[in-house]
């Protein structure tokens, strides 16, 4: 096979800046970029061979120097435990909606569900220069001093989700409390009395709002809360197996459960595939309820009961209340927790023949 002198080299792609052009063009640095802002105060011949060598070469202004010039860097940091998931990927899409529109940037990072890789990633955000920040902590975060000390300094941080009560700022969540308490209602109405509950984290907010919800349920219908029935499932890298521990022990109770209530989208999936590994049918064995934002809870085997929880409307609302802050002409002083409204869908996993 012949090859063309030249052409299987690897190229490597250069960035001229202002410097460069001054060079090459012997002028200044001061009369390039008078030059290229077509000033006045630059020959029409001069400014003329100032933009066409610029074009040839592919010179592109640096936007994050100009904007530094001006105070901002028209850039928000964004922090979600995974980008996978598909609730945050729904939150990801109201926030983008909403900055581009604004001229602002995005950077999205994750963190995993792991603690250092969330103090890593916010670090770098600062270091980029954001305007702002908005994140949503990791199942594993219990000190928020790396947040605390970048809002004592001034950056714009806004919660969303999962939320901090240690940092007087804007908060975005969904109503957890009720989306639960709707959750096991429905079970308890469709006849199942010995609901248990499968949840994340202890210390998570969300988990917290969600467990709170389960109980009083079961509360206002006279049955009593089994701790039993209460498990606590780290989201990890392990959480399968955390998962399936978990549905063993509850299997294993002298009255199992006969239905499952599963506070977090992968742990309801998670659960699911479980189940029918075991030959357990949905919901005739055992039935199931899930907070979860899959597209696909319509078709998975059977249909998924889920609550819903409005991502993409957290990501408008959230963005939008960062910008209120990083547009604010006076310190903010007075700080809101917006609560959406979750929406329970009843489907095949929880209703009986």
């Amino acid at each position: 096979m012949r090859t063309i002198a030249g052409l299987n080299k690897c190229m490597h792609f250069e960035v001229i800046t202002i410097r460069d052009i001054a060079r090459e063009l012997g002028l200044s640095v001061s009369t390039v970029s008078k030059a290229l802002r077509d000033s006045h105060e630059i020959s029409s011949k001069t400014k003329l061979l100032v933009q066409d060598y610029a074009r040839e070469h592919n010179y592109r202004p640096n936007p994050i120097a100009q904007s530094l010039k001006q105070g901002q860097s028209k850039s928000i940091g964004v922090v979600v435990p995974a980008i996978n998931n598909q609730f945050f990927s729904q939150v990801i899409d109201g926030i983008e909606s909403v900055a581009y529109s604004n001229g602002y940037n995005v950077i999205i990072t994750q963190t995993h569900e792991r603690y250092d890789m969330e103090v890593q990633n916010v670090e770098h955000l600062v270091h980029r220069s954001i305007d702002g920040l908005l994140i949503s902590l990791c199942t594993e975060t219990q000190n928020v001093e790396h947040l605390q000390k970048l809002h004592r300094q001034g950056l714009p941080i806004v919660f969303f989700d999962r939320v901090s009560n240690d940092i007087e700022t804007h908060k975005v969540i969904a109503d957890n409390y009720k989306g639960a308490y709707d959750a096991t209602s429905h079970l308890l109405e469709t006849g199942y009395k010995d609901i248990a509950h499968i949840t994340s984290t202890a210390n998570a907010s969300v988990t917290t709002e969600r467990l709170a919800g389960y109980k009083q349920a079961l509360a206002d219908a006279d049955v009593a809360v089994q701790n039993d029935y209460i498990k606590f499932c780290p989201n990890g890298t392990d959480l399968t197996a955390k998962v399936e521990t978990a549905l063993d022990e509850l299997l294993a109770l002298n009255t199992p459960p006969q239905a499952l209530f599963t506070a977090w989208d992968t742990i309801t999936t998670t659960v699911l595939a479980l189940l029918h590994k075991r030959g357990l049918r949905v919901p005739q064995d055992i039935a199931l309820v899930g907070f979860s934002n899959t597209t696909l809870a319509d078709i998975l085997n059977p249909s998924l009961t889920a609550v819903h929880q409005p991502g993409f409307e957290m990501g408008k609302t959230a963005i939008e209340m960062l910008l209120a802050l990083i547009k604010a002409k006076y310190p903010i002083e007075e700080f809101e927790t917006k609560v959406l409204p979750t929406q329970l869908f009843v489907r095949a996993s929880s209703v009986k023949a």
